[in-house]
């Protein structure tokens, strides 16, 4: 059974975000999919089958990022893809780079993109 077969059959009615992941597992494999969204084969295994207890939200975004190309409003930087986003996050505060302390004051009260 393919994975888009396997998530059609747990959800029913899915969320686009699951079906885009459900296609990149079948087009390289689970854990292929997994690594590109930084999470482990098991998780992404749990969400197709609509059986992860983690955060689907961070799951979500994740998925948006990697595999669906989204694009959000940055306060700082404008339209910018959610992946981008999401790399902007990570780096961590440099008081002496202008753009990473312009950054860090958006990121902090944004809800737009992945995780912090």
């Amino acid at each position: 059974m393919s994975s888009l077969e396997t998530a059609r059959k747990s959800w029913g009615v899915m969320p686009p975000w699951v079906e885009a992941l459900a296609q990149a597992c079948d087009r390289a494999s689970q854990d292929r999919a997994a690594r590109a969204i930084g999470y482990g084969g098991a998780v992404v295994n749990q969400v197709l089958q609509g059986k992860y207890k983690g955060s689907l939200s961070r799951v979500e975004a994740a998925v948006r990022a990697v595999f669906m190309g989204e694009l959000i409003d940055c306060p700082a930087l404008g339209e910018i893809l959610v992946v981008r986003c999401s790399e902007e996050r990570k780096k961590p505060f440099a008081a002496t780079n202008p753009t990473r302390v312009q950054m860090w004051q958006a990121c902090r009260g944004c809800d737009k993109g992945g995780s912090r």
